[in-house]
């Protein structure tokens, strides 16, 4: 195997973004009490859906990340924008199989074509008080997705990189309760604001592999739940 500085392509700059141990630097939050353990799968594939020619030719222009809108009516993070994923059960052999069972629960993939790459080191959600795993993907094989369960799931879409890295909709993030007001970073994708852990995760990711665009972070957009 070749070492990570002679990698090139967008899968190997995620592999050496996923080693990095600054990527969540100034992004954590602290947890209260005893926290629940849940994995997300975010997962990176070639725009077109098809397969490069070799890895080394892929880059960030060509990709896209699969993302989906939760259900208005749940409980927690109702209507968000989110990585599929959720909390492990007894039955998950580790982080990686809880990512892959709840991404085929919600969206339909087929785990069997998706690559592992990494997965990355926890990330307190304080908001619900999860301890979450996001388990880095390659899409090798893409498979027909959509919203299996409309009652957690209304809407899953593959976004381009290269929108989200678009410094024209990367904005700041702004809510506020109990008289406080958090910030964070934010893409706005045809009007809907990807916020909070999501682009927490994209924004960490991006800045890791370079491939972040310089974007006005005083630009700030409100944020209700």
């Amino acid at each position: 195997m070749m070492e990570t500085g002679e990698l090139r392509g967008a899968r190997a700059e995620l592999i050496a973004a996923a080693n990095d141990p600054g990527l969540w630097a100034g992004r954590h939050q602290p947890l209260q009490g005893a926290a629940h353990a849940a994995s997300v799968l975010v997962l990176f594939g070639r725009l077109d859906g098809v397969p490069a020619r070799s890895d080394e030719l892929t880059v960030a222009a060509d990709l896209d990340v699969l993302l989906q809108r939760r259900a208005a009516t749940l409980r927690s993070h109702p209507g968000q924008v989110s990585f599929p994923g959720g909390r492990r059960e007894a039955g998950d052999a580790d982080a990686v199989a809880t990512a892959l069972r709840e991404a085929e629960e919600e969206t339909g993939l087929d785990p069997a074509g998706v690559e592992v790459l990494a997965t990355l080191r926890e990330l307190p959600l304080a908001v619900s008080n999860h301890l979450v795993t996001p388990v880095l993907g390659w899409w090798r094989t893409p498979s027909r997705v959509a919203a299996v369960d409309h009652a957690e799931t209304v809407e899953v879409f593959r976004v381009p990189v290269a929108q989200l890295l678009d410094p024209s909709i990367r904005c700041t993030s702004t809510i506020t309760r109990a008289g406080r007001t958090w910030k964070g970073p934010a893409f706005d994708i045809d009007g809907t604001v990807v916020w909070g852990f999501t682009a927490i995760v994209l924004d960490a990711l991006f800045d890791a592999t370079g491939w972040t665009v310089p974007w006005d972070r005083s630009v700030e957009r409100p944020v209700t739940v």
